[in-house]
């Protein structure tokens, strides 16, 4: 049995054709993808633990997982490697760097950040048609940046996830929602320790009904003290959305180059 060292990829990914990150009967997954990979670049089956598990059509330009590969690889081998065997496609390692054998990926993360793209030209978006959520309508960003402050901070967030988020408790705390002008879209970042199934989305199609002027910005408040999924607005679409970086603590850090 050789001697694993165990190393942490940083992801880059289209998350378009696939179910989502996590491995699935019903359709192909960037975890099954990634995996393939891995079990062709080791000659033997080796798991791959990702930081989160994106939805179906959800991108991503920083997911983090963490893999087992013989110690003599080095970590120009493993990312050159992997990116060799899934030429084909839609995912690039950007990184790999040795980390300690008790890493990981997603137990250790101490901050994730989200980022949704909302795109408001008057004529719909070619190149970007899955990558941003396409709404003609101006939105009043005063409005969702006032209504957003409601949510930041540690709250019940029920109602903002989706009826089958499977974690224990509903309570997270958001550290910032930040919404900003980009030429013709509306970028949403968000960053907290862990998010909700859904939440994300669930906030953005809330904050845009804020940005319409179908709701006043202390909606927010009143839907979160709700504790009700139905008193949210709609689930933004997964296209918009993407995963942008996983942040871990020093501790984590590689044992050597």
């Amino acid at each position: 049995m050789p001697i694993l060292q165990r190393m942490l990829l940083r992801i880059e990914y289209d998350g378009t054709p696939f179910v989502g990150w996590q491995s699935q009967e019903n359709g192909n997954s960037i975890q099954h993808e990634l995996e393939v990979a891995a079990a062709k670049l080791t000659t033997q089956a080796t798991a791959i633990q990702g930081a989160g598990r994106t939805d179906a059509g959800v991108h991503a330009i920083g997911q983090a997982a963490h893999l087992d590969v013989p110690s003599n690889y080095t970590t120009h081998s493993v990312m050159m490697g992997l990116n060799s065997y899934l030429e084909t496609s839609p995912i690039s390692i950007l990184s790999a760097e040795k980390v300690n054998a008790e890493f990981n990926a997603r137990f250790d993360a101490i901050e994730r950040r989200y980022l949704y793209r909302i795109f408001t030209r008057n004529v719909r978006p070619s190149l970007n048609k899955f990558r941003v959520w396409h709404i003609t309508k101006q939105l009043d960003i005063e409005a969702m940046r006032s209504a957003a402050r409601h949510l930041v901070g540690t709250h019940d967030f029920t109602s903002f996830r989706a009826s089958q988020c499977q974690a224990k408790s509903p309570i997270r705390t958001m550290q910032s929602i930040e919404i900003e002008k980009v030429g013709y879209e509306i970028h949403i970042k968000a960053i907290a320790r862990s998010f909700l199934h859904n939440q994300m989305r669930n906030i953005t199609g809330s904050l845009v009904e804020v940005g319409k002027g179908r709701w006043q910005s202390e909606k927010i408040k009143e839907i979160r003290e709700a504790k009700d999924r139905q008193a949210a607005g709609p689930a933004a679409p997964p296209h918009g959305l993407y995963l942008t970086d996983v942040i871990y603590p020093d501790k984590a850090s590689p044992t050597s180059s």
